[in-house]
This record gives structure tokens, sequence and C-alpha cells, in this order.
């Protein structure tokens, strides 16, 4: 079995590669939330023109999917950034998700239904990267702790192959990022949701709070 690729440091050396005065590169930057997205682009907005796309159709109810995004319009207009982000409009689309969901209800988290969940929603990415003419695409995703970065990155550069634009490698977790969004997410009050999005993550949250009660009450 190959070790796991240091996507962090492939990201080091594709930022150091671009000539210090040449123009920006343009990104299309998969947003799935406020807290995930502040620590990314307080790093990326120093190198990249960046367009955010909030494409989510995992995400249950759409009061919740408006919530976040809402907080994610928030934060891009009170973190200072350089450079900063342009929000690209995106309508919700639940059913997209409930296709690629159908038959795969009962996987745990982090297996093939969310597999299927990174590729729609890069897919997505990698599709108006393309149409707006910008060079890289990538995802906040992979900050997460509870996110594969392996997986989210090896998906990246399918599509880059399928789509002609390139997919920037990253792993935004290493190097404090994760920690640093927790601090961020703090100083701009941001919600923080307890679950992923979608109603199986959701229903996974409840069942995990239902056993760790039962837990303490049988320790009390």
């Amino acid at each position: 079995m190959q070790p796991p690729i240091n996507y962090a440091k492939k990201l080091d050396a594709l930022i150091a590669s671009i000539p210090q005065d040449a123009p920006r590169p343009s990104l299309l930057l998969h947003a799935c939330c406020a807290p995930c997205s502040s620590a990314v682009l307080e790093y990326l907005t120093q190198y990249f023109d960046v367009t955010l796309l909030y494409y989510n159709p995992n995400i249950s109810p759409y009061a919740e999917y408006q919530k976040r995004l809402a907080e994610l319009e928030r934060l891009i207009a009170q973190m200072p950034m350089e450079h900063p982000p342009r929000l690209a409009p995106c309508a919700y689309d639940s059913e997209a998700f409930g296709r690629i969901a159908a038959g795969l209800e009962a996987e745990p988290e982090g297996g093939a239904r969310c597999l299927l969940c990174y590729r729609l929603r890069l897919e997505e990415a990698a599709r108006m990267a393309r149409g707006l003419g910008l060079d890289y695409f990538t995802t906040t995703l992979s900050i997460s702790p509870l996110k594969n970065a392996q997986a989210l990155n090896r998906i990246g550069e399918e599509l880059a192959a399928q789509y002609g634009v390139r997919h920037l490698p990253g792993d935004f977790k290493k190097r404090e990022g994760y920690k640093r969004s927790i601090r961020l997410s703090r100083e701009y009050g941001l919600y923080r949701q307890d679950y992923c999005g979608c109603v199986y993550s959701k229903a996974q949250r409840e069942r995990d709070k239902q056993e760790r009660t039962s837990e303490n009450a049988s320790d009390a």
C-alpha cells in the first residue's frame, strides 16, 4: 500500500511556482459552510482570485441550507481580506443529492454515500470553473478532520481530467488549519453546525447523542 500523499505540500509547491510578477491565478472554491471556509479563505485569497461556490444539495432542511449560506455571506462581508472573494449564484438542488444517495441510506458516515456526495459537489465546481474560464477548482471540505482528504483530492484530479480544468491540491486541516478555523469561527461568532448537513448525518448525530446519554446514565 502506498503512503498517503501530502497534498498540503503539493499546494505549497504549486504556490511557490507562481511567478511573483504574473497575474494572480483564478480559483473556483467550493464552500461547504462559513466555519470551514474561514481559514481556507484567509490563506488562499493571498494567492488567488477566488470565486466561491456554495453548492451543497446535501444540506437539509432548506432552512439549514439558508442559515449556512447567510453565515457564509456574513463572513465574506466582515472578514478582512486583501482580495475578497466573489460569491457565485447557485440554486438549491436537493433532488441531486437524493439521486446519488438512493440505495445508500444505511451507509455509515464517511462511506460510499459520502464519497458520491464529494464527487457531486466537486463536479459542479469543476463544471463552473470551466464555464467561467477559471484556472483552478478545489473545495474547503478537506479542512474537516472528518473528511477524507485523500479521496477528495483523488476525485478532484479525476474531474480535472474530465473537464479540462486544473484541480488545486490541498489538505487544509494541516498546519493548524482546522484549529485556525475554530478560532476564526469564535472571533466572528459563526454558527457551527453539529452535523455534516444531510438527513443521514443528522440521524447519526442523534444516535450518537442517545448512546452518550445512555452511557452517562449507566455510569451515574
